[in-house]
Formats: C-alpha cells, sequence, structure tokens
C-alpha cells in the first residue's frame, strides 16, 4: 500500500447488465487518480452462471469474457479485451487493480453425474439427516465452449464435497459427497457446526488434481491480467492452510509487493484473530467489526458509546491487517449481509476511515456514484472528495486521540515534513458539542476552519498549541489552517 493509499470498490450488486463496467472504468481512470484513488477493486472478472449474475456465481475461471458460454461471450461487465484495456489504463495512472477471486465454489455445471451422497442438516451440517444413497448433481464442467484453451482440466464429482441439488428427485438440500478421503474441510468457521459448504457445489481443496489446478490458474491469472493483487471471497469457508499456500506461491512468482486481502465475514474478534494467525498474518481482512460499529452507531446513536468505536477491531489490534471499509456490495440494502449505515452516519464513518493513521480505507462505489435497485442508497461525491482530499495533503503524521466521550469525540494529526499542515477531526453522533485539543506550538496564532464547511467556526490557536473545536449535530467537522 503506498502511503495514505486509498482503495475503492469498484461496483454495486444492481450495476445494470449492460457490459459496460470495463469501458466506464477506463475512461474514469484519470478522474480517481486525482481523488487520490490508488487501487481499485474490480468484481469478479470470470464468466458466470449468466450476464446478469454479479460474479460470484463463478462458472470458469479461465473465461474472462473470450468465449461464448452461458449464453454470451462478455460478462455482466464487458469483454476479456475490455477488461485488459481497464487495467492498463489504470496502470498508465499508477493505479493498481486487485481482482476479486472466487474460489469457493463453482456454478452452473453442464452435465449432472451419479455418486453418493449424504443429506446432513442444514442448521448442523456434522449431522447427518438420511441414509447414504446415490444421487444426480450437476457436477461436470467441461467448458466446450472454450475448447481446452488455456488448460484441459474438467471439474467432475470428485473434486467437490457438497452441493445442494438432486436432479433425479428435483429435491434442494445439503448433500456431503461421499467417496475416498471425502469429508467437509476442518480448517474453516465452525458456524452451522462446520461452515465450509456455502452454495452451489463446493470445492474440495484436499484433493491434490484441484489444489494444484488452481494454483496454476492463479498463475495464469495473473500473467494474464497483470493485475497487482487479489481480494479472496468467502475465505471462512475455504481451507485456511490453501489460502495460505495460494499467498505465499502467488508472492514467490510475482513478488513480495503482490497484495492479497480476505473477506472474512466475522464480528468475532478472537475468531478473526485465530484466523490472522493460521495464515501467518500473509494477508490483510476487511474490518468486519468496526463496520458494524458503524451500522450500530448510526441506528442507536445515544445508546452507542463513540469513545469505544475503534475498541476490538481489526485496525486497532492488527493495523497492518486491516482494510477499513464502511459500505460494500454485501452490507448494501436488500442483500443477504445487509448491514446498511445509514445515510447521516456515513460522513462520521468515512472520516474515522480516512483521516486516522492506520488501516487501509477502501471507498465504496454505491456510496461515491449511488446504487440502483430497490432502497437506493444517494451519491455522496462531494463529501468524499473533500475527505479523500484531506487525507491526500493533510492527514499525516502523529496522532493523538481524544476519544473521551460518549459522543462527541476527536483526533488531530500533527503532519510530518512533507506534509507539515495536520488537521484536527472532531465528531458527534448526537447533540452538538466542542473539544479541546492540541495541534502543536508550531500553529500557535493561526486561525483554523472546517474544510467540510459544516461550520463557519473560526478556531485561534493558542501559544500552547490548543484549539477549542466545534460541530453541529450529527456531524462531523476537520479543521486546518486557514491561508
Amino acid at each position: 500500500m503506498s502511503l495514505n493509499g486509498i482503495m475503492m470498490q469498484y461496483f454495486e450488486w444492481y450495476l445494470e447488465d449492460d457490459g459496460k463496467l470495463w469501458n466506464k472504468l477506463k475512461d474514469d481512470a484519470n478522474h480517481l487518480k486525482e481523488l487520490g484513488i490508488t487501487a481499485i477493486w474490480i468484481p469478479p472478472c470470470m464468466k458466470a452462471t449468466a450476464t446478469n449474475d454479479t460474479g460470484y456465481g463463478i462458472y470458469d475461471l479461465y473465461d474472462l469474457g473470450e468465449f461464448d458460454q452461458k449464453g454470451s461471450i462478455r460478462t455482466k461487465y464487458g469483454t476479456k479485451e475490455e477488461l485488459l484495456e481497464a487495467i492498463n489504463v489504470l496502470h498508465d495512472n499508477n493505479i493498481k487493480v486487485y481482482a476479486d477471486i472466487v474460489l469457493n465454489h463453482k456454478a452452473s455445471a453442464d452435465e449432472t453425474q451419479r455418486f453418493m451422497a449424504v443429506e446432513v442438516d442444514p442448521m448442523d451440517r456434522n449431522k447427518e439427516v438420511s441414509e447414504p444413497y446415490e444421487i444426480q448433481g450437476w457436477t461436470k464442467f467441461n467448458f466446450e465452449g472454450r475448447n481446452n484453451k488455456y488448460s484441459d482440466f474438467k471439474w467432475s464429482w470428485e473434486h467437490f464435497n457438497g452441493t445442494d441439488y438432486n436432479q433425479e428427485t428435483e429435491k434442494s438440500a445439503i448433500y456431503l459427497i461421499l467417496g475416498e478421503n471425502k469429508d467437509w474441510a476442518q480448517d474453516v468457521a465452525e458456524e452451522f457446526g462446520n461452515y465450509d459448504y456455502l452454495m452451489f457445489t463446493n470445492i474440495d481443496y484436499k484433493h491434490p488434481d484441484v489444489y494444484n489446478h488452481t494454483l496454476d490458474w492463479i498463475n495464469w491469472f495473473i500473467k494474464e491480467t497483470k493485475v497487482d493483487g487479489i481480494r479472496l471471497d468467502a475465505i471462512k469457508h475455504i481451507n485456511d492452510w490453501f489460502i495460505k499456500d495460494l499467498v505465499l506461491k502467488t508472492r514467490a512468482d510475482f513478488g513480495e509487493e503482490f497484495y492479497a486481502v480476505g473477506e472474512y465475514w466475522s464480528v468475532e474478534m478472537p475468531t478473526i484473530e485465530s484466523y490472522l494467525s493460521e495464515v501467518d498474518y500473509q494477508l490483510d481482512v476487511f474490518d468486519v467489526p468496526l463496520h458494524f460499529k458503524f451500522h450500530a452507531a448510526s441506528y442507536d446513536a445515544s445508546n452507542f458509546d463513540m469513545g469505544q468505536l475503534f475498541n476490538d477491531t481489526i485496525v486497532s489490534k492488527y493495523p497492518l491487517n486491516a482494510v477499513t471499509f464502511v459500505e460494500n456490495h454485501d452490507s448494501q440494502p436488500n442483500q443477504s449481509l445487509e448491514s446498511y449505515v445509514k445515510q447521516w452516519f456515513k460522513p462520521l464513518a468515512y472520516a474515522a476511515i480516512l483521516l486516522r493513521k492506520d488501516g487501509y480505507p477502501c471507498i465504496f462505489y454505491g456510496d461515491y456514484y449511488g446504487t440502483l435497485g430497490d432502497n437506493q442508497i444517494k451519491p455522496m461525491a462531494d463529501i468524499l472528495d473533500k475527505l479523500m482530499g484531506l487525507r491526500q495533503n493533510h492527514a499525516y503524521g502523529r496522532q493523538d486521540d481524544y476519544l473521551d466521550h460518549k459522543h462527541v469525540i476527536g483526533w488531530v494529526r500533527l503532519g510530518d515534513k512533507e506534509h507539515p499542515k495536520g488537521c484536527a477531526v472532531i465528531m458527534t453522533s448526537t447533540e452538538a458539542g466542542e473539544k479541546t485539543m492540541n495541534v502543536g506550538e508550531m500553529h500557535k496564532g493561526e486561525i483554523w476552519i472546517d474544510a467540510l464547511g459544516h461550520t463557519d467556526a473560526e478556531v485561534e490557536i493558542d501559544e500552547k498549541g490548543n484549539g477549542i473545536f466545534l460541530v453541529n449535530d450529527g456531524s462531523v467537522s476537520v479543521y486546518i489552517c486557514r491561508d
């Protein structure tokens, strides 16, 4: 991550199925650079179940919008040629590209196969609720439209350990596939007894052919696209040792700077801490506990203690492994993990991830450009532009915290040699307030004003570097020296 880098998640769940995202991203590259965006997280760029699939129903990892499969050549976001053009233009603008990688499951198989399986309890996948019997499952992937280009590997039932549908009886259930060395992975989340199985047809990384094929694929993919990093989807459902091996192998092939961040969706810090230990801290993780604090504060501000905002979060305990975020495609309204942060609180939340010393902040496309679908998120580009500009120019150096009140909190950044200006941040989740904060004796006699324009207060810095900073109801202000 570059100094004061910013990642942007460049998609939301309800984007139109028009194949235009890669071209939009290419055209937007220079604007993103000016904002201070240093990396773009793109959606899954591989062929999925159909063009209206956001990308997580993965069909063929080798089809980046090149082959006529699943009803089209393009993906939801465009063709392979357009994808590569967008990546090249982003690189020309010194913006790195992180690809969303979905390795937990495969979807929309080409043929059914017959094999032995047993039904398990959805609430406790370790508990069998039927006798073993033969089912007809969608597990054969031939990729005939690709015709063996790039790889001749064909997926079959023995490469999976779970599925969700028996074609013969048209019954939906969670089926544990039976066979030699077949069981749920034991190195996964313990929710529902064992959370190896998530959806579709579940990949079995204990199978040596699957293990080797996936490592071969990631090598091909990075060479083909020249991406700078990966966002690993649903890692709590995948063997932790496999994720570690994948990241280590990728860095061995492409350099230690190759970036990896994983999505481990849990608010339980001990669980996340255990996972980071198991993967030897080789990847970053999204700070889901911090996101849920934003969510809670936005819904019940009077009872939420803002002084504890950063306690028991990844960014506070593991700052070098934390990707901080406010919203994403899973948390937005009407999604399976919906935990939407109310609009009024978002300026406070974004200030909390953009203007602090620790964490790698990620801006959500839907917050910047707005979302489609029901319960739309309104675009908030104006405030985000200001906050990103402040991150670029002012949020450097030592950080002194004033997290000493249930509702009114603040911190100062004292600047460094290259960025000596510094800033003072104050926010409140309830009524207006004020806080005396010290910005350093070097600023004595200066007048500081709110760069966000939320208050017109003028704060004079005294001989000791103190100022009395004001904030309006349910708002955030960021004070800098008036030029």
